[in-house]
């Protein structure tokens, strides 16, 4: 089990306090809000536990969580789209904004951690200082017999500074020829990517529709299908279907085609969306008997419309995924490590230009994943 104790007391005044070990840069979001909530400045570098590690950041990569976190997306309050919400800009303080309470502003985000070992907790063993690794972000901090979950940069803080501080059992030492910044891609979305595939059972015999494919998320999801011998089905924008395909897709659809027409009836046996929207309904018809629907979030909206006849006349099952189960991060870093995957770098921006890499990830005009540089 991880002891997170260390890292979540005495929040309120832990940038007030005077640093213990020098200061380091960091983005503080400072409430739900626009991108005024993002301050790139100077904050105490964290001291470390006995169980902890104090890791050197190279990378860290931009994902919706972040932005859902800061916009307070994560509400029951809230009805719309990602996009939506973006435009539109919070009211206020979400009491129940974050994954899973309110989000404990002022808090350091930055779900994906590319980094090196630059200190050791005096209880901490089988690690090494200068060691390259890979940060789990989702944290079962009751053990894997409850899916109770902590996440790094929604719970505690987390790697958009220079320094992270986390539980020694959460860092995984990565041996590959990638650069920091293709190993920042990796953990939020292909961890997300893999713990559907897995929870799902997705074997050589499923022919899987893929949502929202272009994505970070989506993209690893069409490699990692493909990985265990799946047929995928992919949608993307209609500007970005070739890369889809070059990820091993092997039928493409342009977001807007109407699904059931292209596809028909009961032509796939697992559906991975992470878009809803207006599209659950049609999905769910879209899956053969005893069919898995699977999702780990909902950009195009949270609320959606289904028939219930599709739903249990057709035995289907619905997979909900925010925990991360145990396989899962060791899994990635097997693939890594055997070049069975490979990362999808868009583009790279100092740590400084957060607001300038949101906005353009807000975009969804590339494929694959933003990374942030520290200096």
């Amino acid at each position: 089990m991880v002891d997170l104790t260390y890292l979540t007391e005495h929040r309120a005044d832990r940038f007030d306090v005077e640093p213990a070990q020098g200061t380091m840069k960091a983005v503080v979001t400072t409430g739900n809000g626009g991108y005024d909530k993002l301050e790139y400045r100077d904050v105490p570098i964290p001291a470390i536990g006995p169980t902890d590690v104090l890791v050197q950041v190279r990378a860290a990569g931009v994902n919706n969580t972040e932005i859902n976190t800061r916009l307070g997306w994560y509400s029951s309050s809230v009805t719309a789209g990602t996009e939506q919400l973006a435009e539109s800009g919070p009211s206020g303080a979400v009491d129940d904004g974050g994954w899973n309470a309110k989000t404990p502003f002022p808090l350091i985000q930055g779900t994906d951690c590319c980094g090196v070992v630059y200190a050791l907790g005096e209880g901490v063993n089988g690690i090494e200082t200068g060691q390259r690794v890979l940060v789990r972000a989702c944290m079962r901090a009751t053990g894997y017999d409850s899916l109770e979950n902590i996440w790094m940069a929604s719970d505690f803080d987390g790697a958009f500074a220079q320094f992270v501080r986390v539980p020694a059992s959460e860092v995984f030492a990565v041996d590959c020829d990638w650069t920091d910044a293709e190993l920042a891609t990796i953990p939020c979305a292909y961890g997300t990517a893999e713990n559907m595939v897995h929870r799902a059972g997705v074997g050589a015999s499923d022919r899987v529709l893929v949502t929202g494919a272009s994505g970070g998320v989506g993209s690893a999801l069409v490699q990692l299908c493909k990985r265990r011998g799946a047929n995928v089905v992919a949608v993307a924008g209609r500007d970005k279907l070739d890369a889809v395909r070059a990820l091993g897709a092997d039928r493409v659809i342009a977001r807007g085609e109407d699904l059931i027409e292209s596809l028909g009836e009961s032509s796939v046996s697992v559906a991975i969306d992470n878009v809803a929207g207006d599209n659950v309904g049609p999905i769910l018809k879209l899956l053969a008997r005893g069919g898995r629907y699977v999702s780990s979030g909902a950009i195009a909206g949270p609320v959606v419309s289904v028939d219930m006849r599709d739903f249990y006349l057709k035995d289907l099952r619905l997979i909900g995924c925010t925990a991360w189960d145990e396989p899962v991060f060791p899994n990635l870093v097997r693939y890594i490590e055997r070049g069975e995957i490979r990362p999808l770098v868009a583009a790279t921006f100092p740590l400084a230009d957060i607001a300038k890499a949101q906005a353009q990830f807000g975009d969804k005009t590339f494929v694959g994943n933003f990374v942030l540089l520290p200096p």
